[in-house]
């Protein structure tokens, strides 16, 4: 691969990262208690145990999107 490859890999991949992120995002906003009906079929939990997974798993999803996308990505622009 060559290093444009690589940065354009990197870039729709952190593109295509923030969509889902946002999805999710929207998801949650707009129709939060109907996915949250959806879980508490399958799991027994509260609305607060509820928001704080979906919190933390945005969390965490955020910082694997800037520490595997958007780090390399800036790296390479910088030595290239």
């Amino acid at each position: 691969m060559t290093v444009q490859q690589i940065h354009d890999l990197l870039l729709y991949s952190l593109i295509i990262n923030y969509l889902i992120l946002l999805i999710w995002f929207g998801v949650l906003l707009f129709a939060h208690d109907w996915v949250y009906q959806l879980h508490t079929r399958w799991f027994n939990m509260t609305m607060q145990t509820f928001d704080t997974i979906h919190y933390a798993g945005m969390a965490a999803y955020k910082i694997g999107i800037l520490l595997l996308n958007l780090a390399p990505l800036l790296a390479l622009c910088l030595v290239h």
